[in-house]
């Protein structure tokens, strides 16, 4: 790995993970794959230097927060890349969101300008006068140009700028893009990443564990406006010389199963409810599904139950390497590895990262004892935007406390144990709603579940699950005791869930991560 380290040598990421690769003979290489579009590396060093020239010829410049509304499309790289090549600071963010969340991500951030795709400038066009900040709107338009008054077209604008750009003279330690948090607790958090954060994260997690090398093609069905799918999809390929796959639309179980059939990419990466979507849908399905191109999956987001896993590797003959990461530390810090995969686990720290579980009063535990996990990296974050005393409590030194219970086993796996605010002490014992739920999805009736604590008259809590059931089960009295019944025989008989509520889905973060808190609040 390069050295990073000394603050004075220039570091800039774009040039990097684009300018290098040409540099090395990859420019005729094919980049990103995109319906029936191709981009090779030497196109999309082409189209990020035009991105920053007319950047630049609008007065943006070092440290100006560019925000970016943009699906997984060649778009998203030129933006995002053309932005860090000048030393702005490019935001992406989800597509999916309401106008007050856009007011809010502008406002707060203090983005001068922003790239935007054309349907989400129409739902936001209204608030225009509330961007308190905001002097500049691109729009990427499908077909016609805009007409709209003090409004640029993107592609317009930067047809006619020069293909050729040097890179503005930036650090390692200099800030090179921001990731809102998902927000599934209060508002999202503006979360400043460095220069160097993206090479420490791809040097750790891509090269080290999935091994990737520049005869892969990824492809990521989370999108690139998330901390998870910004790796999977953009910065991990570029920086091993490999190819991704964009996919712009939503991320269903057909749409998912057709684009690995068509591109044949050879690491997929999903989450864990994504997983079981894909799984209900081959059980479904009159046809079978090729996906004999993959050599590796990739699991992240929430625990991986066993279950999924196991019919995964069943069906398809490959392994899902399950982990867990943050927008805080970038990408995945810990994580099963390929021919060490340990069912249920979350795996072993990922090279580059450290780790330690701790008590209430932050002392280290000894193996195989539940505590709070907090982690160690280059690519952590420098901090939150605005936020003060969360950076003092969150920030501490050279650890980061993740929010998450963990224990380490005595063969240094760790086992999730949910969030810190998930946990349920029943009877003085703690309980891993991640255990519960785990144990659930194992019964033929169960297709997603969620398990929370909940307090009864005498300010005791006890566990509550609310499950959705798979296609031709009846949600009564007798199927709750059934599931009862099952529960005590997979765990401790004192785990099992005292209530069961059936409902139709289950509240979620735009990430797929399941928002307990939203339960709890009924």
């Amino acid at each position: 790995m390069r050295d990073l380290r000394g603050i004075g040598s220039p570091y800039n990421a774009a040039d990097r993970f684009v300018d290098e690769q040409v540099k090395n003979g990859l420019g005729s290489k094919i980049a990103i794959y995109y319906k029936d579009q191709t981009v090779t590396y030497q196109q999309l060093q082409e189209r990020m230097n035009q991105v920053g020239n007319a950047l630049k010829q609008l007065g943006i410049g070092m440290e100006n927060r560019i925000l970016l509304v943009c699906p997984d499309r060649p778009e998203f790289f030129a933006s995002f890349l053309g932005s860090i090549k000048i030393g702005a600071v490019p935001i992406p963010v989800n597509t999916m969101m309401s106008p007050s969340d856009y007011e809010y991500f502008l406002n707060n951030s203090r983005a001068k300008a922003v790239i935007l795709h054309e349907e989400n400038w129409a739902k936001i066009r209204h608030l225009r006068a509330r961007f308190v900040y905001l002097e500049h709107i691109i729009v990427i338009c499908e077909s016609a140009v805009i007409k709209e008054e003090d409004i640029l077209d993107f592609h317009s604008m930067i047809e006619q700028q020069p293909t050729t750009l040097e890179a503005v003279h930036t650090e390692s330690f200099d800030s090179a893009f921001w990731l809102y948090s998902s927000g599934s607790t209060g508002n999202p958090k503006g979360t400043i990443h460095l220069q160097h954060d993206m090479e420490c994260a791809f040097q750790s997690f891509a090269r080290q564990v999935l091994q990737m090398n520049e005869q892969d093609i990824t492809f990521s069905a989370s999108k690139l406006y998330f901390a998870y799918g910004l790796g999977n999809g953009m910065y991990f390929p570029l920086g091993a010389g490999c190819s991704t796959v964009l996919l712009d639309e939503k991320p269903t179980p057909e749409n998912i199963f057709a684009t690995i059939e068509r591109y044949r990419p050879t690491i997929f990466f999903g989450v864990p409810t994504l997983y079981g979507s894909l799984l209900e849908y081959a059980e479904r399905s009159p046809r079978s599904f090729d996906l004999s191109s993959l050599r590796i999956c990739v699991s992240a987001g929430e625990a991986l139950p066993g279950s999924f896993l196991r019919k995964w590797k069943q069906l398809y003959g490959v392994d899902i390497l399950d982990g867990i990461g943050s927008t805080e530390a970038l990408h995945i810090y810990i994580s099963n590895t390929i021919g060490n995969v340990r069912e249920g686990s979350t795996g072993k720290i990922v090279p580059g990262f450290e780790a330690k579980i701790v008590n209430e009063a932050g002392v280290r535990v000894p193996p195989n004892e539940i505590g709070e996990l907090l982690i160690k990296g280059d690519s952590i974050a420098q901090g939150y935007w605005g936020l003060h005393e969360e950076n003092k409590r969150k920030f501490n030194g050279e650890w980061y406390y993740t929010g998450d219970k963990y224990l380490m086993d005595s063969d240094g796996y760790y086992w999730y144990c949910g969030r810190s605010d998930d946990m349920m002490k029943v009877g003085g014992i703690w309980v891993s709603p991640i255990e519960l739920e785990n144990a659930l999805l194992k019964h033929e009736a169960v297709l997603e579940a969620a398990v929370v604590g909940v307090k009864l008259d005498n300010d005791l809590e006890t566990p509550k699950a609310y499950i959705v059931l798979r296609e031709g089960y009846t949600p009564d009295e007798q199927l709750k005791a059934e599931l009862q019944a099952f529960a005590k025989r997979e765990l401790a008989a004192y785990k099992y869930p005292r209530m069961i509520e059936f409902i139709d889905a289950l509240p979620k973060t735009a990430t797929g991560k399941i928002q307990r808190f939203k339960l709890r609040t009924g």
